[in-house]
């Protein structure tokens, strides 16, 4: 039997690049804590990108299995301006 490449739970981080606008970091927090409430801002990351059309914002998530990660990559998948999620 093939080993899980990861071991869970873990902290995990979630990179999503998307349209630069006021409110999709808060959208993105605020889909990311449903599934994490205990997520630590201060390790947020947000870069925006050369010209400022996009921005990446990786987070840290508490994650518990492998069925919480992929439920939390379709659900940001479905937030406005999403282009990616890593």
């Amino acid at each position: 039997m093939k080993e899980p490449k990861i071991q869970f739970p873990c902290d995990y981080p979630i990179k999503v690049i998307g349209e630069s606008r006021p409110d999709f970091r808060d959208e993105v927090i605020s889909i990311v804590r449903r599934f994490d409430p205990t997520i630590a801002l201060d390790k947020l990351k947000e870069k925006p990108s050369s010209k400022g059309k996009y921005s990446s914002i990786t987070v840290m998530l508490w994650a518990t299995g492998e069925p919480q990660v992929m439920e939390l990559f379709e659900e940001l998948k479905k937030c406005t301006g999403v282009r990616l999620v890593l």
